[in-house]
């Protein structure tokens, strides 16, 4: 009976990781992706630092990052500490409500370095969010996963930290969904203009609005059960749309599309003056000489 007693028990230590989320704004994707463009000719991946909050209902919403100078061997990891701190008291300056919830790296999924950066930003704040955005491709698209990670002890010795993945819930209004789409694909000819990403939406918003006709007559129709919850919303969303003629909102359509379209002769007629050395003509950078 001792001897039971005495044995050593493998363990994971607590963790809230299954039932802790998180949320990222488009603006920490798009911050990572610029400072992987620029970064160092030798570094093979970019760290940075995640701010946000957390919810009251527990969630993590990621709304801001910063990349933080790093070397990075086989056998250890060094971080620019003072750098880190130094930013971070900038950061709170403008926006003191955004405070450290995680940091980030990109690539597909943790490496073996991954373990020591997270346990330098478990001193900083505890349970983070280790989010990984795969700047390579590697599956064909930019793949976005976050992870928590949980102790692995031998008794009352720790061991290993193992990184388990949670939900990622990706948000976004219909303007930084274009530049997203963009983003995540391995190639695209030219980024889209304003006309083109308002065709996008247009066709999006269609086929959603087919998506509520098809489901509103299964229900009458009795194909599908009605649910509460569905219909409310249907119902709160109609009400909200503001009540217009046709011949009013022809008007206020074509003028958004006269103004984008003078936008973009403006632009392409600034690009000729010699003053200017650089300019965007439909959406493509161009460099003009003024010799």
């Amino acid at each position: 009976m001792a001897a039971m007693e005495m044995q050593t028990v493998l363990q994971f230590a607590p963790s809230s990781s299954s039932t802790l989320s998180a949320k990222v704004h488009p603006l920490v994707i798009f911050n990572i992706c610029d400072c992987y463009v620029r970064r160092p000719d030798q570094a093979e991946r970019v760290i940075g630092t995640l701010l946000g909050s957390v919810l009251p209902d527990g969630t993590v919403d990621i709304r801001n990052s910063y990349a933080v100078p790093h070397n990075e061997s086989s056998e250890q990891v060094a971080l620019d500490i003072d750098y880190h701190h130094n930013l971070l008291l900038s950061h709170q300056k403008v926006n003191p409500k955004e405070v450290i919830v995680g940091w980030y790296s990109t690539g597909l999924g943790v490496t073996g370095g991954s373990a020591l950066i997270h346990d330098f930003y478990s001193r900083e704040v505890p349970n983070p969010i280790h989010l990984t955005v795969d700047t390579g491709f590697s599956n064909g698209e930019g793949t976005i996963k976050a992870y928590v990670s949980v102790n692995l002890s031998l008794g009352d010795r720790p061991l290993a930290a193992q990184f388990q993945e949670v939900p990622l819930d990706l948000r976004m209004v219909e303007a930084e969904r274009i530049g997203f789409d963009v983003l995540k694909t391995t190639m695209v000819d030219k980024i889209p203009s304003d006309l083109e990403g308002m065709e996008i939406s247009m066709q999006r918003l269609l086929a959603l609005i087919d998506d509520v006709y098809k489901y509103v007559d299964d229900v009458v129709e009795g194909h599908t059960a009605p649910d509460n919850n569905i219909g409310r919303f249907i119902s709160d969303t109609v009400a909200s749309l503001p009540k217009l003629s046709p011949p009013v909102f022809d008007k206020l359509v074509n003028g958004n599309v006269q103004d984008t379209a003078q936008l973009s002769r403006e632009v392409e007629y600034s690009c000729s003056d010699p003053l200017i050395s650089v300019c965007w003509v439909n959406s493509r950078p161009k460099t003009i000489n003024p010799h």
